[in-house]
């Protein structure tokens, strides 16, 4: 799609202008000898008259000024009929312009700036001062100051001041996006086919989401195809995902695949302090739309606008909000059928948006961006790599495997974590080594080897982490330990046991639940089982094992005690904040009591298990703990090394 020109800005001569510069002609040269005059008091005044120094003076009923000369004394002879000779070369003028041009000559002749200087001095009650002026041979001159000359610096200086003041104000007011005047335009910004630099090619693991928006791009590129057949393109598109997922990354390639201009607003930017703004900018934003259609309208953050909307009085920010969203609603029903205008919308809140905004013919369609899957994420990360350079080892579909979970973010910040440690080791490409260390950092954090442990807490560590992988091990149905360390990492962690699946999960059995428990408890129980008492290191694993077993009762139905009940619900399915992202359904005392005693149970079982375990293979608990006392981290080969003299049978009989 074609640039569209700039417009040239045209000056406008206000008359405001012409005062300015008028006021200014006018009143310049006052302003340079107002900042050129050295006040001085009455008394030194007199003094220099007494010593000859003054050249002449200019006196009112207010004050008196005049030039008065600074300098070596020797040199003051001839210098009065110097003044007088300029005078009558400029026609004897005694005017603020002339003063000014006589001191410029004079202290090019006399001296520098210090020794000719023009002075001012409030005049007293001095009934003699003409009568003392005459005695010594002073040039001296009456003055009647002119009425611009009395107002220009108790009026007009300070109304020019608050007037230019003002005038900038209201300029700065009346930018795009900023201020009173403009507060009901739309804050969107536009950008053009080339200004969005990102195509479909640049956005990876979420080609489900792609196919649905190319119907989209053909829409906007080829609307005769769908007009001939009666097919009307959706109003409104959806996009729902957790955060970093490229929700907004594949709007920005929606615009660029369809070469049409884009607006983009986040929904925060629609309410202000005052009532009705956001309104008046849901209005103003459509209209721009219908005038530049066919284009994309995206709005970031919906539910900040899009809330439900509360069924009993409202008051402040809520009725605001309201506002805005009844505006939204209103102008996309008033869109006309195939006229270009599309709706792009993103959230990672679906459950809190109202439903006259999901109904048909608003946001027809929603499209989910979850986090990808392993051949998304190889996807993802060969898209980052681009202009990278990759040493030959290396393995992105590896890093993939090792890396569940990740969102599009995520993975963009691993590359980038990997070069930036290339870079630190001075190599010449990214390594496999690179990538795996920038995994870990990730994941657990950066290593803190500033961290000294001490030799009873570094051994109380090791058990922890050697529990933890020894238990996964005799677990059936964990995931295979894949590293052992006790470099402390992160804020907190000490020493991490990392697992990785063999394969992508989407669902977890009751075995794989309770396997995953007993692991969790296996730090734990190493500690006790070899140094004879618990520590606080076990903290966030008894957290994960008891939110696992409550889940499972309240939310799996693995409860034969409990039986199929759901007693809790996920309210955010894309935003998981640990002890807020479930809301409890109320339950009775009786049923409350019977859930607390099957997540004992649960976690009482898991434990002896785990305490069986670790109790049956003590040695080679004791084998990996020391390993990692000496070299503190154990690849996935070097734990099996440890362990291989254990029968495989035993793992299956566990």
């Amino acid at each position: 799609m074609a640039k569209i020109p700039k417009e040239k800005k045209k000056v406008v001569f206000t008359t405001l202008y012409w005062i300015i510069g008028l006021v200014l002609i006018l009143g310049l040269p006052q302003l340079i000898l107002h900042f050129q005059t050295k006040e001085i008091p009455y008394a030194q005044f007199k003094h220099l008259v007494k010593d000859g120094r003054i050249l002449y003076a200019l006196i009112n009923k207010n004050e008196v000024k005049g030039l008065a000369y600074m300098g070596p004394k020797e040199r003051l002879s001839g210098l009065r009929e110097k003044v007088r000779q300029i005078e009558e070369a400029e026609g004897g003028k005694k005017t603020a312009a002339a003063l000014g041009e006589l001191v410029k000559r004079l202290q090019k002749e006399y001296g520098g700036a210090g020794e000719i200087v023009f002075f001012r001095t409030v005049r007293v009650d001095d009934p003699k001062l003409v009568e003392f002026l005459d005695k010594n041979d002073v040039d001296y001159t009456g003055v009647q100051e002119s009425f611009f000359s009395q107002v220009f610096w108790s009026t007009i200086v300070p109304i020019l001041f608050w007037v230019g003041l003002w005038f900038l104000f209201i300029r700065a007011m009346g930018r795009p996006g900023a201020g009173l005047l403009s507060i009901g335009k739309s804050k969107a910004k536009i950008a053009m086919e080339k200004d969005t630099g990102v195509r479909f090619d640049d956005v990876a693991g979420c080609d489900e989401a792609k196919e649905e928006l190319k119907e989209v791009v053909e829409f906007l590129k080829k609307p005769e195809k769908f007009r001939r057949l009666g097919a009307q393109i959706p109003k409104g598109v959806l996009l729902l995902g957790p955060p970093g997922t490229g929700k907004t990354l594949l709007a920005r390639a929606l615009a660029g695949e369809a070469g049409v201009p884009f607006y983009s607003i986040s929904g925060s930017e629609f309410v202000e302090m005052f009532v009705g703004v956001g309104a008046a900018r849901v209005r103003d934003l459509f209209n721009q739309a219908k005038q530049n259609a066919p284009c994309i309208i995206f709005i970031d953050e919906i539910d900040a606008i899009g809330k439900f909307r509360s069924g009993g009085l409202s008051v402040g920010g809520h009725e605001e909000r309201e506002q805005t969203l009844n505006q939204l609603l209103v102008e996309m029903d008033g869109f006309e059928p195939n006229i270009g205008v599309i709706l792009l919308a993103a959230t990672n809140r679906p459950e809190v948006l109202d439903p006259a905004l999901l109904r048909p013919g608003r946001f027809d369609r929603q499209v989910v961006l979850d986090a990808p899957d392993v051949q998304g994420r190889e996807a993802i990360l060969k898209v980052h790599a681009r202009g990278k350079p990759l040493a030959p080892d290396v393995d992105l579909k590896k890093i993939a495997l090792r890396t569940p979970g990740f969102s599009g973010a995520d993975l963009a910040n691993l590359m980038n974590e990997a070069a930036l440690l290339a870079a630190r080791h001075g190599a010449s490409a990214i390594s496999q080594e690179h990538l795996e260390e920038a995994v870990e950092k990730v994941l657990a954090g950066p290593e803190r080897k500033s961290r000294r442990l001490g030799e009873r807490e570094r051994k109380r560590v090791a058990y922890h982490e050697a529990g933890h992988a020894l238990v996964a091990f005799f677990c059936p149905n964990a995931p295979p330990v894949a590293k052992i360390s006790i470099i402390p990492r992160g804020k907190a962690a000490l020493g991490y046991t990392l697992q990785l699946p063999e394969e992508e999960k989407y669902l977890m059995t009751k075995s794989e639940l309770e396997d995953k428990i007993c692991v969790s408890l296996g730090g734990r129980v190493a500690e006790e089982l070899v140094l004879g008492e618990i520590s606080s290191g076990a903290q966030n694993d008894l957290e994960v094992a008891t939110e696992i077993a409550r889940s499972m009762i309240t939310r799996f139905g693995m409860s034969d005690e409990v039986g199929p009940i759901a007693l809790a619900r996920e309210t955010s399915p894309f935003l998981k904040v640990p002890m807020m992202g479930e809301q409890t359904i109320q339950m009775s005392p009786e049923l409350m009591s019977k859930v607390d005693k099957e997540v004992r149970a649960i976690l009482d079982r898991e434990l002896k298990r785990a305490r069986e375990i670790l109790e049956t293979h003590k040695d080679a608990l004791n084998r990996v703990a020391e390993r990692l006392l000496v070299q503190e981290v154990m690849s996935e080969e070097e734990f099996r090394e440890e362990v291989e003299g254990v029968s495989e049978e035993r793992k299956e009989d566990v």
